[in-house]
């Protein structure tokens, strides 16, 4: 793998650095996903359970039962349970969006380097082939060997360009198709929010 990156020139450990990047990031942002994912059905039969019974108590341990970002959701509203219906509205909005900025954290690195990587890898088989025509025309002598292993290492940066960019371009189709699912489920726990909110009367304060 050294002899190939070596080969490859200053372009191919770009390219490398960048597969690194994109790894990280991947793996950053699926433990995120794991960790901040909650059945939302289970939370909200639970949650409206305690409600509806009255039992503040059991809420806010329904709402704290974990970090994910429904969970979060709940603990916000929860905790701001006396304001207006229309206040409530304003205020699981404000906290949709803010859960949903942080699935997104650093997702357009990976898309950027989706779309950068295989323009590096074609500039470094641009750069590879103009070395090589250069040093046949200052050599003098131009052979088959030399022109087809010339253009084979060239090549070397392009086939890693591709090979970096099309897992990060599906890893991130991945990442975003789920975090447009993850957007839809906060909506909708906020529209149950607002449901409980009004046939609560919105009128307790539970801080």
């Amino acid at each position: 793998m050294l002899e190939y990156m070596n080969q490859g020139g200053s372009i191919m450990w770009i390219i490398g650095a960048l597969s690194l990047i994109a790894a990280a990031i991947a793996v950053e942002r699926v433990i995120f996903f794991h960790k901040a994912s909650v059945n939302p059905e289970k939370l909200e039969t639970a949650f409206g359970k305690a409600m509806s019974e009255g039992d503040l108590k059991e809420a806010w341990r329904v709402a704290e039962s974990s970090d994910s970002s429904m969970n979060r959701l709940f603990k916000v509203t929860l905790a701001h349970w006396d304001i207006s219906t229309e206040d409530m509205k304003l205020l699981t909005e404000q906290q949709v969006r803010r859960e949903i900025y942080r699935w997104e954290k650093h997702i357009y690195v990976l898309e950027m380097i989706g779309k950068i990587a295989p323009l590096l890898g074609l500039l470094g088989t641009v750069l590879g082939m103009v070395e090589m025509f250069q040093s046949l025309h200052v050599g003098g002598q131009i052979n088959a060997a030399t022109v087809t292993g010339g253009i084979w290492k060239a090549l070397f940066t392009t086939v890693a360009g591709l090979t970096v960019a099309i897992p990060t371009i599906f890893v991130y189709g991945l990442l975003n198709s789920r975090i447009d699912n993850e957007d839809e489920t906060l909506r909708r726990g906020a529209d149950f929010l607002l449901r409980e909110h009004i046939a609560a009367g919105g009128d307790k304060n539970v801080g």
